[in-house]
């Protein structure tokens, strides 16, 4: 599939939802945004061929491993273009906690995916919930099980933070050098559970997540 230079009408912009960026996933799933949809703001790539390029990144480096253990994986947030982003940060801003984003130098080569960081490097970060871990969390409320799960089994990761509802995290991937901090943020609580460098990095974690490793067979 030729992948456009600009995407300026309905038809191009639904042949590239079409995009198979890995064996589970298409760049439609990608582009989902609630802010966009309530405030009419299109959630469009700049540079199609980059958004692509990181989305085939994320997908089969972060999406498809976690699809594999846990079954469904539910994108709650993935790419935002820069008009996008740059309207969730002006709204944040002025009060809007609901729009909470930082701005667009922030979030190049994070949530932005088709502009690289001032580094010169690319990323992407994804928004993911795990339907099959949600059982386990309401009756714990702890994301550590999962967190080392994600440390031992996904090498590719960049960075991870946790968040309380429906324990989701966001999850990157990065072009360039990684702390691969693993963190929880319940604001004002925070918790950095590990990175490299931390004496509870290294290591095999199964004897955290024995009972999680088996939730997607269920």
């Amino acid at each position: 599939m030729t992948i456009p230079t600009t995407i300026d009408d309905v038809a191009t912009l639904t042949e590239f939802g079409r995009t198979r960026l890995s064996d589970n996933f298409f760049m439609r799933e990608m582009l989902c945004s609630e802010v966009g949809n309530f405030h009419g703001v299109p959630n469009i790539p700049e540079r199609p061929d980059l958004a692509v390029q990181v989305g085939r990144e994320v997908a089969t480096r972060l999406l498809e491993p976690l699809k594999r253990a846990f079954g469904h994986v539910s994108i709650r947030s993935a790419y935002r273009s820069p008009t996008l982003n740059a309207h969730c940060n002006e709204r944040y801003v002025a009060g809007d906690t609901a729009c909470w984003c930082t701005d667009n130098a922030s979030n190049a080569a994070q949530h932005i995916w088709d502009r690289p960081d001032e580094a010169g490097f690319l990323g992407g970060t994804l928004t993911l919930v795990i339907p099959a871990y949600l059982d386990h969390h309401q009756r714990t409320g702890d994301y550590r099980p999962l967190a080392w799960w994600i440390r031992d089994n996904i090498e590719d990761y960049a960075q991870v933070t946790f968040f309380r509802p429906l324990c989701a995290f966001n999850i990157r991937w990065y072009q360039g050098p990684a702390s691969k901090a693993i963190s929880f943020l319940a604001p004002p609580y925070s918790e950095h559970l590990t990175e490299e460098g931390m004496d509870n990095f290294a290591g095999d974690h199964s004897e955290f997540y024995r009972d999680v490793a088996a939730m997607g067979a269920r």
